[in-house]
């Protein structure tokens, strides 16, 4: 899956959360820095949410329609292994 495309309308909101300096947080940094405009670009009306604290174990939750959440944990992967692990989340 590309970030070049509209995400299933069933995703309601996207939350990642990681550590602004934490080395075990750097793929999630990278990503965020690379795909975020792709992603807000092609679905400008979802929430993407970013929230940084230190310490923080770097996950990213997603909320569904009906209310349904999954989350994944992103620690200490490279931004390859993050990308695959969140399309992997918005597929499912």
């Amino acid at each position: 899956m590309s970030f070049a495309k509209a995400l299933s309308p069933a995703v309601r909101e996207i939350r990642i959360l990681c550590s602004q300096s934490g080395p075990a947080s750097a793929g999630a940094r990278e990503f965020i820095l690379s795909k975020y405009p792709s992603i807000k670009k092609h679905n400008p009306d979802l929430p993407v949410m970013i929230r940084e604290a230190t310490g923080t174990p770097a996950r990213i939750f997603a909320r569904f329609e009906r209310g349904v959440e999954k989350h994944v944990e992103l620690d200490n992967l490279s931004a390859k292994d993050v990308e695959s692990k969140v399309v992997q989340l918005l597929g499912s």
